[in-house]
């Protein structure tokens, strides 16, 4: 791992800030011995904090703000008020180099909308996406977008599909990474008209940097059948909470069904080390850290009801990012594949008059200069 690696943290984000903050950076400074934080935050909540846990102190450097962003504070609220606010500073560092990426369990809308206008978007990507892990039989699984963009055109599916195998070759390993798009079904005539859009122009990119394996459907997502799941942030959204509500149905069915006799409540003492194993394998917290993928820099959410364990996960995944230089290779792919231009030349227009990849780059670097409105989020995704 490189020695210069420094993560920028939100400490007033989230519903138990700044413990979880400071308690999470105690367990990942184990894992990590390396990484430095920027700690953003009121210092008098955040000093007794450090006192109690010396060995965080020793990694951190406090920076003072008593403003913060609010649960419910609206992103175009936060962009014109939150200025000096813990989220926002710690944003300004990615954008001033002082970081190579930020976490924060605060405002999904607030941080999408505030990383959007401090980070920037990278040149040929027109939305930022939410991804994250799940568990699956042979590993993990990634899957946006989340919830960060509740429609989405075939461009946008088109490009969810690079970002996330850079995601999933930085965090997970998977060389090359094997693409599916989310569908009703696995063929080719299934899917709304957008979907087989998006699908025919990943079929259509010669030597990708990852493996299109075509479509796939809801119980494929934890069957490891790919190792990147593309879709719209409306359905990656309700397809996450189903997940999660799911896993605490079952895990409620178990608890009872074990307290539901004496005979249950011996067998539950002999099965206990093995249902440790399904819990860790399960837990949520485990893949808790939801990246805003398409920025020019690194940008982690954590959920916002997390605790120091779910965080402490958060910030391990902007690490590993950061020490891959994730970044610089997504724009290495994007630039490589030029993007815009395939999107352009396949978009449609009469024979001979497709636009030059120089014309498409040159409009997509305007594009991605330009102060968006913030997408449509779902403020509990991530």
């Amino acid at each position: 791992m490189p020695e210069n690696i420094v993560i920028a943290l939100d400490a007033m984000g989230g519903d138990d800030a700044p413990d979880i903050v400071i308690k999470g950076i105690d367990i990942i400074r184990i894992r990590f011995p390396q990484a430095r934080f920027l700690l953003f935050g009121d210092e008098v909540r955040l000093e007794p904090l450090l006192k109690e846990f010396p060995g965080v102190r020793k990694v951190c450097e406090l920076r003072h703000t008593d403003e913060a962003i609010k649960a419910e504070d609206k992103p175009s609220q936060a962009l014109r008020k939150g200025r000096k606010s813990s989220m926002r500073l710690a944003i300004d560092a990615v954008r001033d180099g002082e970081a190579g990426g930020i976490v924060s369990a605060g405002n999904t809308g607030a941080l999408m909308a505030m990383a959007k206008f401090s980070i920037r978007m990278l040149a040929g990507i027109d939305r930022p996406a939410i991804a994250s892990v799940f568990p699956s039989p042979k590993g993990e699984t990634v899957m946006l977008d989340l919830g960060a963009n509740i429609e989405c055109d075939a461009d946008n599916l088109v490009q969810f599909a690079f970002m996330g195998a850079d995601f999933a070759r930085a965090v997970l390993g998977r060389v090359p990474p094997r693409i599916g798009l989310l569908n009703v079904g696995i063929e080719d005539m299934k899917g709304h008209a957008t979907v087989k859009e998006a699908g025919d122009r990943l079929k259509s990119i010669e030597n990708p940097p990852f493996e299109y394996q075509g479509f796939v459907e809801g119980d494929d997502i934890t069957r490891g059948v790919v190792d990147v799941v593309v879709t719209d942030g409306f359905t990656g959204n309700v397809a996450l909470k189903t997940a999660e509500g799911v896993f605490r149905m079952f895990s409620d069915f178990l608890r009872a069904g074990f307290r539901s006799s004496w005979l249950s409540r011996i067998g539950y003492l002999f099965a206990r080390g093995g249902l440790n194993i399904l819990k860790e394998r399960l837990d949520p917290r485990a893949y808790n850290g939801g990246v805003l993928l398409g920025l020019n820099g690194v940008c982690v959410k954590s959920h916002g009801g997390t605790d120091a364990t779910g965080f402490a996960n958060a910030i391990g995944v902007a690490i590993e990012m950061v020490s891959d230089n994730m970044i610089e290779k997504m724009i290495e792919h994007f630039e490589t594949f030029d993007m815009a231009a395939k999107m352009s030349n396949n978009g449609g227009g009469s024979e001979g008059e497709t636009e030059s990849q120089g014309d498409a780059s040159e409009r997509a670097s305007r594009k991605s200069k330009e102060v968006d409105k913030p997408s449509s989020t779902l403020e509990g995704a991530g």
